[in-house]
């Protein structure tokens, strides 16, 4: 396949239709021009027109199992689904056996990640050794390793210990670093099954308040306020938390927040079927809560939508709910529940689905090549989707490793047809490159 690839009238940002020249893994051309100056063998795909062109896609909070999780996920089989969802890059959460704690492992994460070739691997290092929340990890050999490191999380666990997060948010500043956290106070959610209200109630099991949540959140941005350090708040879950984040942005603290796919649209009431492809940390969460994460997402007070992509083996969730494990995948569907939640409603245009989608979780992990602007010079991380097809979610289709999606056999709108990494397809027709149909069973 050529190394040049022309666009025929697509649709940067949704807008007005026009041509797109790529070569060399940069947007060459845009507009009249890029016809005219395409080579006469550049691969011409036709069957893009008229769809909308976004930068390629970026998640801040992925978990790939690898190392130690290879039965759930590999780099290889993640990266391949994230770039079927329109990625072009991820941040792979650290907690893998072993755990992403020193240079040694985070470089072999990012190893595995080139070799694949499907997105940029980007690791996640751990903030405490071991994910013990006792010790400092290594963190300033893993920013200085080949991996650079610039985003930090023991997620999957709070760091509870208040003066353990005020010196990493300290240690950090050193590489403008960035601590993301798992707000959760585990005093507080010790037991915990599901969000705790009415339906807990109802059903008989153990709840966790929002305010193991909020509590933790209200505390880091002050400590983050206190040294002048960044945060980013992961899975972002409920009313409160989205009233501290706004209150602290308004006193000008640098603090960031994530919501997942699946907090934007699923809530509390699917753990009336026991099913525990809707157990999740933190919990899904009530109707109220959903409608204001989207409120916020719609003006800026919580700035990425993360996946959160939590794959399991099939034993680990094809059992009663509270043997089950906590966590769904959502790499395929991400795009898909931001069009559904955030874009037919019009709470989002497509500027503001690249916003927070790409650009702006390109900018908190600081990468300088992803997120861009869809302008001349760029590098070609792309993303190409229909928004007018509606699919429905057939796990078995899926090209993770796993089958908990909270989404099966629900029509979701809109599917990527085509993603770009620097200028190299890696999905066309909907399908990875190099790939039959079959492949993903």
């Amino acid at each position: 396949m050529s190394t040049t690839h022309l666009l025929p009238a697509v649709r940067p940002y949704g807008e007005e239709p026009c041509d797109v020249l790529l070569r060399d893994g940069q947007i060459a051309a845009l507009g009249p021009q890029a016809a005219a100056q395409a080579p006469a063998d550049a691969t011409v795909h036709r069957e893009l027109k008229g769809l909308v062109l976004l930068p390629g896609l970026v998640d801040i909070h992925t978990h790939l199992r690898q190392p130690g999780g290879e039965s759930a996920e590999t780099v290889f089989t993640g990266t391949r689904a994230a770039a079927v969802g329109g990625y072009t890059a991820v941040f792979a959460m650290a907690n893998t056996t072993p755990v992403q704690d020193n240079a040694g492992v985070v470089e072999q994460v990012h190893r595995l990640g080139q070799e694949a070739g499907w997105v940029d691997v980007h690791p996640v290092g751990a903030v405490s050794e071991n994910l013990e929340g006792q010790h400092l990890s290594q963190m300033g050999a893993m920013a200085q390793s080949a991996a650079r490191v610039r985003v930090f999380s023991d997620d999957g666990r709070c760091v509870s210990d208040p003066v353990l997060m005020r010196r990493a948010l300290e240690y950090v500043k050193a590489f403008d670093g960035v601590i993301a956290q798992h707000a959760q106070d585990p005093r507080l959610t010790e037991g915990s099954q599901m969000h705790e209200g009415r339906v807990s109630a109802e059903l008989g099991l153990r709840g966790w308040p929002a305010v193991a949540e909020e509590s933790v959140i209200a505390r880091d941005v002050l400590l983050a306020e206190h040294v002048g350090s960044r945060l980013h708040v992961c899975h972002l879950s409920t009313a409160g938390s989205v009233e501290i984040i706004r209150w602290a942005k308004s006193r000008g603290i640098d603090v960031t927040a994530e919501a997942t796919p699946h907090h934007l649209l699923l809530t509390d009431e699917l753990a009336r079927t026991y099913s525990p492809l809707y157990k999740v940390n933190p919990p899904l969460r009530t109707q109220a809560d959903v409608e204001a994460l989207r409120a916020a997402l719609a003006d800026g007070t919580i700035d990425v939508v993360g996946t959160d992509h939590a794959p399991h083996p099939l034993e680990d969730k094809d059992c009663e709910w509270q043997a089950g494990a906590f966590g769904m995948t959502g790499l395929e569907t991400a795009l898909s529940v931001v069009i559904r939640t955030m874009v037919e409603p019009g709470l989002l245009d497509w500027r503001g689905v690249a916003r927070v989608l790409s650009e702006t979780p390109a900018r908190i992990g600081r990468l300088s090549d992803q997120g861009r602007p869809l302008a001349v010079g760029e590098p070609a991380n792309l993303t190409l989707v229909d928004p007018q097809v509606r699919r429905t979610v057939d796990p078995r289709a899926q090209w993770t490793r796993s089958a908990n999606t909270p989404y099966a056999g629900m029509e979701l709108p809109g599917q990527v047809q085509a993603t770009f990494l620097r200028g190299r397809p890696t999905v066309l027709g909907g399908h990875p490159v190099g790939t039959s149909p079959e492949a993903s069973a």
